[in-house]
């Protein structure tokens, strides 16, 4: 019997028909765009995440967009990016016609490189081009980023930082999430995320009282907002979407969306806690037969988005397990620096040796919460048994 790669349907099950009575509740409230239920995850998922603000927009694509609108992001500057990573990360800094400057990871983590990140800024200093103004670290495959390092050089030089926690909201170090560090935490509840809700959706976070305004505009038409009736802009007595202060969006989350959020969000505390269980589980029972399995610095905690392992013999792998009945997934085969769409924008200095290397030899095995010890043990094996 095939083994699924995510098992969406037993958490439904397991949430024995709450998520259900939640979305019949937001169909019969009839208030299905920005509806109470939409506020009420904005502080729920505000209090998990320890920041003053969340809030809700359509997608994590979206999400990263919206504080580069807020910070005026355009041509001439320059925003870090890692390569590996998805698409979404660098595609929304050319859509304001600023560049992606794409910088190498860590070997053993696979997020930013703190020492690359420095060095591509200052390549970009000395080559006068461009003007460094963001960086976006990228949680990948549920692990936190470097954010101490990565927010000393931010702070060196001058720039923002987003967290951009598609793939890693709940991340922690030392029991802190990156909002302490970043300027805006992004998160995508795409339904394979660790929290997903059922279609898409998406959050930023940010303990910056005027940002957090500021995005609300942006991500609905660039409506006004109390800030600016403070700085003297006139009393406007009619529903907020029609007076435009800024070019803005339309990016909202969707009611039943929320409804869907607010029940997985009640057991996605304990659900990271399973995650790690089966995550050490795959370490003991892998170490010895694959090229590398996944370090957690000490301190860290990640949500375990992906399982993902090395191999010298990657694709002989694949063809293995699929003959086993075990699903794989490869994140990601072309680094986005190789891309054709991304090939002529700017990398660090020294170039992406071990994004290059990493490209050929990870491969990410099955991994969600209600992932079975005996489901599990069969996977191992399959693993083990491979001769390649």
């Amino acid at each position: 019997m095939s083994i699924p790669f995510i098992d969406l349907q037993a958490q439904r099950l397991r949430l024995g028909g709450r998520i259900e009575a939640a979305v019949q509740e937001a169909v019969v409230g009839g208030a299905w765009v920005m509806g109470p239920q939409v506020r009420r995850f904005e502080a729920d998922l505000a209090a998990f995440g320890q920041a003053k603000h969340a809030l809700g927009c359509a997608n994590g694509t979206d999400a990263l967009a919206l504080p580069l609108m807020a910070w005026g992001i355009g041509r001439g500057d320059a925003v870090f990016v890692p390569s590996f990573t998805f698409t979404a990360t660098a595609e929304i800094v050319p859509w304001f016609d600023a560049e992606p400057v794409f910088v190498d990871v860590d070997p053993v983590t696979y997020n930013m490189d703190p020492a690359k990140l420095e060095a591509a800024i200052e390549g970009i200093k000395a080559e006068g081009r461009l003007t460094p103004r963001v960086v976006i670290a990228v949680d990948l495959f549920g692990q936190p980023a470097d954010y101490p390092a990565i927010k000393a050089i931010c702070d060196a030089h001058g720039l923002k930082l987003i967290s951009d926690s598609a793939q890693g909201f709940g991340c922690t170090i030392n029991g802190e999430h990156p909002i302490k560090w970043a300027d805006v935490t992004t998160t995508s509840f795409f339904p394979a995320k660790p929290l997903g809700c059922y279609g898409d959706g998406g959050a930023l976070l940010t303990n910056d009282d005027d940002l957090a305004q500021e995005l609300d505009s942006y991500r609905v038409h660039g409506k006004v907002v109390a800030k600016d009736l403070e700085a003297g802009a006139a009393a406007f007595d009619h529903d907020p979407k029609y007076l435009a202060m800024r070019i803005g969006m339309n990016s909202r989350l969707d009611t039943i969306q929320a409804a869907v959020l607010i029940e997985k969000l009640k057991v996605f505390g304990e659900e990271i806690e399973w995650r790690n269980r089966i995550a050490s589980r795959y370490n003991d029972g892998l170490r010895p037969h694959v090229g590398a399995v996944p370090d957690v610095p000490e301190g860290n905690v990640s949500n375990w988005a992906q399982y993902t392992i090395e191999h010298d013999d990657r694709d002989g792998l694949i063809a293995h397990l699929k003959e086993q009945g075990v699903p794989t997934a490869v994140y990601y085969p072309v680094p986005m620096h190789l891309q054709p769409a991304y090939a002529r924008f700017p990398k660090g200095e020294g170039g992406l040796p071990v994004t290059e290397r990493l490209k050929d030899r990870v491969l990410s095995l099955p991994m969600h919460s209600d992932l079975d010890a005996a489901t599990q043990d069969r996977i191992i094996a399959a693993v083990a048994s491979f001769k390649g």
